[in-house]
């Protein structure tokens, strides 16, 4: 027995929001359900799947919930139709993809396990005069 698979057809508006509004909707969408210590990456020429990654806290797993429907709902009143969200049961980390943007939602014990800031920020500090001190020891 075969059964067909299920497409989502998912189409940006025409013209489609331009990044920056769609990472302020996404702003004002966390702003509006008081979310917490949100943080915007700049994952442009790191990753092809998207230009900006937010992460963001909620304080309970319902509140996290809520958080992800809330930036699907702001980006819906844009036009945008959410490519996908993912984690909503479980609701300890809820991934919304609106196409340029991933927004990620996470209990503070998640977020501190995965750590995506740090994992996505690798090599973006600029060297300081210790890490120069440390190498010419070494040498």
């Amino acid at each position: 027995m075969t059964t067909e698979a299920q497409v989502i057809k998912t189409q940006m508006p025409n013209p489609a929001p331009s990044v920056p509004a769609l990472l302020a909707s996404v702003h004002s969408a966390l702003e509006e359900i008081k979310a917490r210590d949100a943080v915007e990456l700049d994952v442009r020429g790191k990753s092809s799947v998207a230009d900006y990654m937010v992460v963001v806290s909620g304080t309970s797993t319902r509140h996290v919930k809520s958080i992800g429907e809330e930036v699907v709902r702001f980006a819906k009143n844009l036009g945008v139709m959410p490519l996908g969200v993912e984690g909503e049961r479980e609701a300890e980390w809820v991934l919304v993809d609106l196409g340029d943007v991933i927004v990620h939602v996470m209990l503070p014990r998640v977020r501190e396990l995965y750590a995506l800031e740090r994992l996505w920020t690798v090599g973006d500090q600029p060297r300081s005069a210790y890490d120069d001190e440390d190498e010419q020891d070494a040498g």
